[in-house]
C-alpha cells in the first residue's frame, strides 16, 4: 500500500499550523483481481473557510483515498484544481474531468482510476436537462447545472469491461431529481454489459429517484452486499465527526451483465474516518467491492 502523501502546501497568508493526521484503519483498502473496488466520494468545493478549507482538508482527503486505493474514484463537487491537486497526491491515478459550466469551469463529476488495473475505453458527459448535449443547461427547477460523467472501462486484470457512471442530482428541486434519476437510468439502459451508477444523489433510498432507478433494473449496492461493514450511516455529515444514522443519500447502484457477466457486490459501508477533529469532507465516502462473472 502507499504511503500516505505528503501536507498539501498552506494557502498564501495562512497561520502556520501542522496537517492533520489521519485516523484509524482503511475500511476496506487494496483489492487484488478479480475484485474491483469502488468508492463515490461528495469532496466538498474547494470554497470555504478554516477549518474546513481546502488548503486544510487535503491531507486528509488525499490520505483517505491513498489508504483505500479504490480501483475506481467517481468524485462530485472538485474543481479543477482540486481534483489536479488531490491526483498530484495519489500514486498511479488517471482521470476523466469536464466542468459543470464546460473546460475547467465549476464544479465536475470527474472519475480517477488506477491507470494500472483499468484502461478506458469510451467516455461522455451529458448534462441533467432537455438538452443533455448543451453545456450548462438545467430545467425542471433544478437550483444549479448538474451533469452525469460516464466511462467504459476494460479490467487489464481479467479481460473484463464494464461502465461506470457517476452523477450529482439537484438538492433543492423533487422533480429535477426525478427527472435526472430517469435520465441515469436512460444512459445505464444503452449500456452493454455489467454497469455502475454512483453519486450524490441528495436523497435517501426511500425517495422517487431511488425508485425510478430501481424500476429500470438496477440494484443499490447496500442492499445486495454479502457483507456491509458499517451501519447504515447518513452520508451528509455536516462536518460532524461522529457518524450517525441517517439518509444515505451517496448511493452505488449496480446492474448485472448477461451469463458469465454477472455482477456481484461481495462488500459496502460507509467510511466515517476523520482525523484531528476534522471532517475530509461534508460528506462520507460510500464504498462497495464488486467481481464480475462467475468464481
Amino acid at each position: 500500500m502507499n504511503a500516505l502523501p505528503a501536507a498539501a502546501p498552506q494557502a498564501s497568508g495562512a497561520e502556520p499550523d501542522a496537517p492533520p493526521v489521519l485516523r484509524g484503519t482503511p475500511l476496506i483498502g487494496p483489492v487484488e483481481p478479480p475484485f474491483v473496488h469502488l468508492m463515490t466520494y461528495n469532496l466538498k468545493s474547494a470554497s470555504g473557510a478554516a477549518p474546513n478549507a481546502w488548503w486544510k482538508r487535503r491531507p486528509l482527503v488525499s490520505g483517505l483515498v491513498a489508504a483505500e486505493r479504490p480501483t475506481v474514484l467517481c468524485t462530485q463537487e472538485g474543481r479543477f484544481r482540486q481534483l489536479r491537486e488531490l491526483r498530484e497526491d495519489l500514486d498511479g491515478y488517471d482521470w476523466i474531468h469536464l466542468g459543470r459550466g464546460g473546460g475547467s469551469r465549476s464544479e465536475s463529476t470527474a472519475i480517477l482510476w488506477d491507470a494500472s488495473r483499468l484502461a478506458p475505453l469510451d467516455y461522455d458527459h451529458l448534462w441533467l436537462s432537455r438538452r443533455p448535449d448543451r453545456i450548462g443547461s438545467r430545467s425542471w427547477g433544478s437550483a444549479t447545472v448538474r451533469m452525469l460523467t460516464w466511462v467504459r472501462f476494460e479490467d487489464k486484470a481479467t479481460g473484463k469491461d464494464f461502465h461506470v457512471a457517476n452523477v450529482h442530482l439537484d438538492h433543492r428541486s423533487e422533480k429535477a431529481r426525478r427527472k435526472g434519476a430517469a435520465m441515469c437510468r436512460d444512459v445505464v439502459r444503452r449500456f452493454l454489459g455489467p454497469a455502475v451508477l454512483a453519486g450524490d444523489f441528495n436523497c435517501g433510498p426511500d425517495s422517487r429517484a431511488h425508485a425510478v432507478l430501481a424500476g429500470g433494473g438496477l440494484s443499490d449496492a447496500w442492499a445486495v452486499a454479502e457483507r456491509r461493514l458499517t451501519p447504515e450511516w447518513g452520508t451528509f455529515n455536516r462536518w460532524k465527526t461522529a457518524p450517525a444514522e441517517g439518509p444515505r443519500i451517496d448511493w452505488i447502484m449496480v446492474r448485472s451483465g448477461p451469463p458469465r457477466e454477472e455482477l456481484t457486490v461481495h462488500r459496502a459501508g460507509v467510511n466515517a474516518r476523520t482525523g484531528d477533529e476534522l471532517t475530509p469532507s461534508d460528506h462520507w465516502p460510500v464504498q462497495a467491492v464488486f467481481t464480475i462473472g462467475r468464481e
